[in-house]
């Protein structure tokens, strides 16, 4: 009786340890809305993490024993996975490096966790860049970039891998394969016709991920059948849409006419039946659309807008700033036809962007912010784009999913990123309102997660003397 008593003492003791150990987490959020990305559906949970990645997910009220050395109280907070920026530059020449490292800070002050460089003259910089992020050395997003963009002779862009023939396409594609970027980025400059369908199919067969502005020599079925992965703005769909593409692209090899000018005749050629077999094309081979709405919107405006009094304005660097003067002057020196050609333009992707949503076709929201790119900031501008896309039609869980959830899953990180979940990558932020509701919201940010990092956006707005620059 006596050694049955002592036993059941043990067992309690035992019990009673257990029952106050308490698991260890990096970092806990607690009593946050969490919203699915997928399904637009809000639950209030707990998210644990450790080593920079989810490990639990739990019910509010589970009553989880643990000790954490960060705990972020979410409450009233609606969580979402860090946003994408799927297009933006990091340009300008070996004078402009650290004014675009400073670019890393506005995007993470906007609540931008990652961003897809589409192609710049920096590249070993943002390689670099990129390691100091991962290491949690430098406070920034993660960078996937394609490395330098592929164009023809005498390229615009400066930087650019020179492609002509096959063994110039084979040499620039083993190039990018030894910089292990994470895609390719073809450009419409100078490339010519066969250079174009060439790099595409080459870069294919070799299983690697393409976007890129189209050669107007080149019809959009063509670009989709060699394998195209995105395209980059909208030019390239309207094209595909018009019943006259043939004829419109022979005018251009013939050099009857440019780019720009073609862009009055595809609106007015534009035909619905062939607009919804192209959609279709596009969602079948699972092309994906970068519409870049909001800076359509600022070039477009260029003739009629001030933006003197910009906040991000104030804290660009007048090396950046300079860059700007190219667009502004093109939209100052044009004819009065050309500045309402390009508004009605505008417009009008506004409701192509809709229709390509309508049918399914996959989006990507990226900014194209940058050097060059007057006006269109970094950071804010992604908060914009979203804007854009709610404006033009698209219901704000779409224009949410074009951000991190599609980015994620055109560049194949599908495995780590786009939806909170065990086992993602625990890059996250806090909103104070629900963006379901208001996508404006989406600027509205309470905390930034990262590498096991907080950050406050308020706080970083403070470092950069730019207190404006953020949702009060």
């Amino acid at each position: 009786m006596k050694n049955n008593i002592i036993v059941i003492f043990i067992l309690s003791l035992l019990v009673s340890c257990k029952s106050e150990q308490k698991e260890i987490f990096d970092m806990v959020l607690t009593n946050g809305n969490v919203i699915n990305i997928e399904t637009g559906v809000i639950e209030q949970q707990d998210i644990f993490i450790n080593d920079g990645r989810i490990v639990n997910i739990t019910a509010i009220g589970k009553n989880i024993n643990f000790t954490s050395e960060v705990t972020v109280d979410a409450s009233d907070k609606y969580v979402l996975p860090g946003f994408w920026d799927n297009h933006v530059h990091f340009r300008g020449g070996d004078t402009l490096i650290q004014a675009n490292k400073e670019f890393l800070k506005l995007f993470m002050m906007n609540g931008i966790t990652t961003v897809r460089d589409a192609g710049g003259d920096m590249t070993p910089s943002v390689i670099k860049w990129n390691s100091q992020i991962d290491k949690g050395e430098l406070m920034g997003p993660t960078i996937f970039t394609s490395g330098p963009k592929l164009d023809g002779p005498s390229a615009t862009w400066a930087g650019s891998l020179v492609v002509e023939n096959v063994e110039d396409i084979s040499k620039a594609l083993d190039s990018l394969q030894k910089l292990k970027t994470d895609f390719v980025k073809i450009y419409d400059s100078r490339i010519s016709r066969e250079a174009f369908l060439e790099t595409v199919s080459q870069a294919t067969e070799r299983g690697l991920i393409t976007s890129g502005h189209m050669p107007f020599t080149v019809e959009l079925k063509e670009n989709i059948e060699a394998g195209i992965g995105a395209i980059e703005h909208l030019y390239y769909v309207l094209k595909g849409c018009s019943s006259q593409e043939k004829e419109i692209t022979q005018a251009i090899i013939n050099r009857e006419y440019g780019f720009w000018q073609s862009m009055a005749k595809l609106i007015a050629t534009y035909d619905e039946t062939i607009a919804q077999s192209t959609f279709q094309n596009l969602k079948n081979n699972n092309v994906y659309v970068v519409p870049t709405l909001h800076i359509g919107n600022v070039l477009s405006y260029l003739d009629e807008d001030d933006h003197s009094n910009d906040a991000y304005l104030k804290i660009m660097h007048k090396g950046i700033i300079k860059t700007y003067q190219g667009r502004i002057n093109g939209a100052l020196n044009g004819s009065e036809k050309a500045r309402q050609d390009r508004k009605a333009l505008n417009t009008f992707f506004k409701e192509l962007s809709k229709s390509l949503n309508n049918a399914g076709v996959n989006l990507l929201a990226g900014s194209d912010s940058g050097a060059f790119n007057s006006y269109t900031y970094p950071g804010i501008s992604l908060h914009k784009e979203l804007e854009a896309m709610v404006a033009s039609g698209i219901s704000t869980l779409n224009a949410l999913q074009t951000s991190g959830y599609n980015g994620s899953k055109f560049l194949k990180k599908d495995k780590d990123y786009g939806v909170i979940a065990v086992g993602k990558v625990a890059d996250l932020i806090l909103l104070n309102a629900n963006p379901l509701e208001d996508i404006k919201q989406t600027r509205n940010i309470y905390r930034v997660i990262k590498n096991n990092q907080e950050y406050n956006p308020k706080t970083i707005a403070e470092e950069i003397n730019c207190p404006d620059c953020v949702s009060q």
